[in-house]
């Protein structure tokens, strides 16, 4: 970073070329964005729900050390503003979660259980915040959670998108999570690519592949066996 003090005479010019150049690539910022708020809200009309393989890193900062996970993902929009969600991870630590505005459901075939979480109405307001990330939110939703500032293009999973950096509003939300990265495709509108930062410096990178919008049927079952063993954590 440069102190104004640091600049000598003869850098005036140089700084005023700086300026100069600055002031366009912000307004070409602004631009982007706002280009990119209408790309969701268009899609946002139409989103019903989609499908999708997914890979996850979990990186833990105090030992820099990364867990990964592959499988798919399914989404369903269930009524306005609340999302319906089943992740199934596959081997060798195979899984199903579903996630819903007041509801964690963890299936681990290994043992045959299901352990269930209820939450909280703090707790399920960010269930639903989280999940519609991307995926059909509108930009007055995003804004409304969120400081949204451009990151610029990127390419991701072969799509041009630009990636947005979003700082929660909410303290609440603030304290599990101090920053969102979105990565919006210029043709879907949604978000290709996910990264939740949590306090301390751990993250979770979630990436979206071969993605189908709208599949049928609407529905989304939750299909465990009729014999799990369940456990309620609360």
């Amino acid at each position: 970073m440069f102190l104004l003090k640091s600049l000598l005479p003869r850098s005036a010019a140089l700084a005023l070329l700086i300026a100069g150049v600055c002031l366009p690539a912000l307004v070409m910022a602004a631009d982007e964005l706002q280009d990119t708020f209408a790309r969701m809200d268009a899609a946002s009309i139409k989103f019903k729900g989609l499908s999708a393989e997914v890979n996850e890193i979990h990186h833990t900062a105090a030992i820099n050390e990364d867990e990964t996970l592959a499988g798919t993902v399914t989404v369903r929009h269930t009524k306005p503003h609340e999302l319906r969600a089943i992740v199934d991870v596959r081997p060798p630590d195979a899984k199903k979660v579903l996630l819903t505005g007041h509801r964690v459901e963890m299936y681990y075939p290994k043992t045959n259980t299901n352990q269930i979480v209820n939450l909280d109405r703090k707790g399920s307001a960010m269930v639903d915040q989280f999940l519609l990330l991307g995926f059909g939110s509108t930009s007055a939703e995003l804004r409304k959670a969120y400081d949204v500032t451009d990151g610029g293009p990127e390419t991701v999973v072969a799509q041009k998108t630009v990636h947005l950096v979003l700082i929660p509003k909410s303290p609440d939300v603030k304290a599990k999570l101090t920053k969102v990265e979105l990565w919006i495709s210029d043709t879907l509108g949604l978000a290709v690519q996910q990264k939740f930062w949590e306090p301390g410096g751990d993250y979770t990178l979630a990436t979206y592949s071969n993605i189908k919008l709208n599949p049928t049927p609407p529905e989304l079952k939750w299909d465990i066996p009729k014999d799990a063993h369940t456990e309620y954590l609360n």
